[in-house]
């Protein structure tokens, strides 16, 4: 299990990243497209506003491809080496994972974006 107090706990929960304690999204489930990025103004436990500037998350977008490249090469590996299908199989298997996970791939990136410039404040969580 992850700790609290690490970057990796707020990017893989969605917590707030100054405290740890409250989620910065109005519904934690990614596959509600609808609420997908909906994210609350301020922390509910801490008050950090998570909109730090205008279009602060399009900087996600970079990120997102990244990610998006991880779970393609994951996807790949696991279809084309341990399965053993064919290559036009493992590409089958890369779209379909990053069409079925882009909705987790799209939060991910934009936790490890906020992450990136907000550090964890122990007297915050409190």
């Amino acid at each position: 299990m992850i700790k609290k107090g690490t970057k990796l706990y707020s990017i893989f929960t969605g917590a707030c990243p100054k405290c740890h304690q409250a989620s910065m999204y109005v519904n934690k489930n990614p596959y509600v497209l609808k609420d997908i990025q909906k994210m609350h103004e301020n922390c509910k436990h801490c008050g950090f506003k998570f909109h730090i500037e205008p279009a602060f998350f399009y900087g996600s977008m970079y990120v997102s491809y990244g990610v998006g490249i991880a779970f393609a090469m994951a996807a790949f590996i696991i279809s084309y080496n341990f399965i053993g299908t064919g290559l036009i199989t493992a590409f089958i298997a890369i779209v379909v994972t990053l069409i079925g996970f882009s909705p987790i791939i799209m939060r991910i990136s934009r936790n490890i974006w906020i992450n990136m410039f907000v550090d964890y404040d122990k007297e915050k969580a409190k």
